[in-house]
């Protein structure tokens, strides 16, 4: 049995990422010689002066390494599946995808415990439209800033005052042992996840058969289920990185409620579907949910983005 070489992105998390998809290979197939991890520059890592809408979109964080999927410098790819476009490029598929941790946003600040208890036009940084909508949905006051790069960076920006306070995955955080530099946590009614948030990713070439198999021994289905009715969902909509569109997907036994939304870019308008439906039909009740969302207005939103 060959080394499986696991193409990641730079960052501590991503390689905290793509080490937890060798542990599980590991675990799964104890013969196999220990996963080499491959760090491969994206784009999306390089420029952190603008927002990704603005230079291509999230195919930043993976077009080298599905180049280097397809011309064979990687057997696999590992990803946080929010970062991942809704439609893959040409002779990559979506192979596996691990456990699901916490899918909520974290609030970080150092003056205010919530959202709520932010001052009149305190700056909060990030670069997520998604957040930004929600935010201002919220607390049209606010002064949004731009704020990109790793989670370190943007922690140093609100210790050192840059930003009264930054949105980040909560699932990231727990992931690099920071949780407790989160002020608070957000329910999903308080701010919808982006889709796929939490989840980690794995892709590999379509005609790799020994890479799909060992793919499949590590694959968790219930995660499968819920990232695969989020993302029905963008496929619906159609949507853009620069389309403000939020969805949550969960499992309980063989059921599966799905939650998703569409805002303008400021917050001032928002349409919002939910369904639940058996599991199985995942994609199906994705696709049922983001075509609800368009009868209920959702497309001029979508158009004036």
């Amino acid at each position: 049995m060959t080394t499986i070489r696991l193409g990641t992105r730079g960052s501590k998390l991503a390689l905290w990422q793509a080490q937890a998809v060798g542990d599980a290979l590991k675990a799964a197939q104890p013969d196999m010689p220990e996963p080499e991890l491959v760090v491969i520059a994206t784009t999306g890592d390089r420029v952190r002066d603008r927002r990704l809408a603005e230079i291509g979109g999230k195919g930043l964080f993976t077009k080298e390494i599905d180049a280097a999927l397809l011309d064979g410098r990687i057997d696999a790819a590992v990803h946080s599946m929010k970062d991942v476009e809704t439609w893959l490029t040409g002779g990559v598929v979506l192979a596996a995808m691990l456990p699901r941790e916490d899918p909520r946003d974290a609030f970080v600040c150092a003056i205010a415990s919530t959202i709520a208890g932010l001052p009149r036009r305190a700056r909060v940084g990030t670069a997520s439209v998604r957040r930004t909508a929600q935010l201002l949905a919220r607390r049209p006051d606010l002064d949004i800033v731009l704020l990109r790069g790793n989670v370190d960076t943007r922690l140093a920006k609100v210790r050192a005052g840059e930003v009264a306070a930054t949105l980040l995955a909560y699932a990231g955080l727990k992931r690099l042992g920071l949780a407790g530099e989160a002020t608070s946590i957000l329910e999903a009614d308080d701010l919808l996840p982006a889709a796929g948030q939490g989840a980690i990713g794995v892709t590999c070439r379509a005609d790799d058969s020994d890479a799909l198999a060992r793919l499949a021994a590590i694959d968790h289905g219930p995660t499968w289920a819920e990232v695969q009715a989020e993302r029905a969902v963008l496929a619906r909509l159609d949507g853009s990185c620069r389309t403000p569109i939020a969805a949550l997907a969960r499992v309980e036994g063989e059921v599966l409620n799905l939650t998703a939304m569409v805002l303008a870019p400021d917050g001032s308008r928002q349409v919002t579907a939910s369904r639940h439906g058996l599991a199985a039909d995942a994609a199906g009740l994705g696709d049922a949910v983001g075509l609800d969302l368009l009868d209920r207005g959702a497309r001029g939103l979508l158009e004036s983005a």
